[in-house]
């Protein structure tokens, strides 16, 4: 009795799952070129169904035991997917819906730093790498930083470490300056305070001896100076010693002879007036002798 009943409820089972069946839909395709779809709803549905793929492999692609062959195979499956989905992001796009691409996620290395995608095709995305497919021989190296190379300082980095401290102008921000000339300002101060109030005495003293008619001492007449006066000498002084300046200036464009040189210049100009002088008194000579022997007369 029991065998016809499992009997009767597998037929029974077998005709409910035909009859459903027949009610669905046949599977719809996704087509091949995203140009074909003209229904902004059918390309957003394309799109979430190759996202879901996406997702499936970059979950299978985590997986570092697959081995080397099946890690690149993977990756190249998520990377046709991902050119797939950005033709189907440009056509909803231009069906008139929202942009997608804005907000596409970054590539990052090992560490999770975003990095540039290599793109040497210039159009759409760059090959990307994912889960245990980074950590191929081969591919590592590609995330890997290259070491930085130390340059060599120029002039503008030299100067642009130049600041105030440089040139000593922070020095008393330490306090141990301070602490030093402290005591040596207060000494020399005094000391010239000192020398001050005993000028001034002098200075006083000098004035009643003036008023009084009295002569002052030597010693105190020696050491005041009054600064009008000093002003005046200073000034004599220094008017004569642009005189002698002026007079230093003198610049000779042409070398000028000597006491020596102008003495024998003379002397030489006087021998050539006394041999000048000599030759014509013999030529007059000659002449007379001349005419006398010829008998001419004139």
């Amino acid at each position: 009795m029991a065998r016809n009943e499992e009997k009767a409820q597998s037929m029974l089972n077998r005709f409910i799952t035909m009859k459903e069946e027949e009610k669905k839909k046949p599977k719809e395709r996704r087509p091949y070129l995203a140009s074909e779809c003209r229904d902004l709803a059918e390309a957003d549905k394309w799109r979430q169904q190759i996202m879901r793929e996406i997702g499936r492999k970059v979950a299978e692609i985590q997986n570092e035991g697959l081995g080397e062959h099946r890690l690149r195979d993977l990756n190249d499956e998520i990377n046709k997917l991902i050119r797939e989905k950005a033709h189907w992001e440009k056509r909803i796009v231009e069906l008139g819906g929202p942009n997608y691409t804005r907000y596409s996620a970054k590539m990052t290395d090992l560490d999770g730093n975003i990095v540039d995608v290599p793109n040497p095709g210039g159009r759409g995305p760059g090959y990307r790498y994912f889960g245990a497919a980074k950590k191929l021989p081969g591919v590592r190296e590609l995330f890997e930083k290259p070491p930085e190379l130390r340059k060599r300082r120029t002039r503008y980095d030299i100067y642009k470490r130049i600041d105030a401290s440089y040139y000593g102008y922070r020095d008393d921000e330490d306090g141990i300056l301070e602490k030093l000339e402290g005591p040596a300002e207060e000494k020399m101060r005094s000391a010239a305070m000192a020398d001050w109030m005993e000028m001034e005495e002098i200075k006083k003293e000098a004035r009643r001896a003036v008023k009084s008619g009295e002569v002052a001492e030597v010693g105190l007449a020696s050491k005041i100076l009054f600064e009008e006066e000093e002003d005046v000498v200073e000034e004599e002084r220094k008017e004569e010693r642009e005189k002698e300046e002026k007079e230093k200036e003198f610049v000779a464009h042409v070398p000028l002879p000597d006491e020596k040189e102008i003495e024998r210049m003379a002397l030489e100009k006087k021998k050539q007036e006394l041999l000048s002088k000599y030759t014509s008194e013999n030529l007059l000579e000659e002449q007379t002798e001349a005419k006398s022997m010829l008998n001419i007369q004139r």
